[in-house]
């Protein structure tokens, strides 16, 4: 009988922290579609979102305007957009610029500074997926998978297991996976 409560208890946890609609009476008419990233090198990227996240490849095209001969006018991009869970909200572009190529930042901090976006990914296989993570060309681990609570609004904690990393790019990505029902959700 407690193998049963305890199957419960976690089937419960695992399907409140699932992504759901929000109710239509509480839409507004506005998605956060997609957040690009510009990088260096698109297939350089891939190994981090694609191989070890799992990350489904949805678009990957050569863009081009202009005649090559003009190199004053030419552009020339690779797009790769990636999804998670859904084709529509929450896809991740990968935008490379390959003539003209663009220049790199030069700061680079230690800590995110105003500007820095910060990127949350939830994996719910975060133990599985981590190795694959750290063994990515030019990956900078900020801090290992560790367990965190953040106070929840109405009260208590909502746990989270969470890592920080930077990606080949610099950019600023959590990798976490949910332990309790996200904010919104009460207990």
């Amino acid at each position: 009988m407690k193998t049963i409560v305890v199957a419960v208890i976690i089937w419960t946890l695992a399907t409140a922290a699932a992504a759901k609609p929000v109710p239509e009476a509480e839409r507004i008419p506005v998605d956060v579609r997609r957040t690009t990233f510009i990088v260096k090198d698109a297939g350089a990227s891939l190994p981090l979102y694609r191989d070890a996240l799992g990350m489904k490849v949805i678009y990957d095209q050569v863009l081009e305007s202009g005649d090559p001969k003009d190199t004053e006018n030419y552009k020339k991009r690779r797009l790769v957009l990636l999804r998670a869970n859904d084709d529509f909200i929450g896809v991740l572009g990968l935008l490379q610029y390959m003539a003209p190529v663009k220049p790199e930042h030069r700061d680079r901090f230690d800590v995110p500074v105003p500007g820095d976006p910060i990127v949350v990914i939830n994996a719910d296989n975060l133990q599985q997926v981590w190795p694959k993570v750290v063994a990515v060309p030019g990956l900078e681990v900020i801090s290992p998978p560790e367990r965190i609570e953040y106070p929840r609004a109405s009260g208590g904690t909502i746990a989270v297991m969470q890592s920080m990393i930077r990606d080949p790019n610099g950019y600023w990505i959590e990798i976490n996976k949910i332990l309790d029902a996200p904010a919104g959700l009460e207990k």
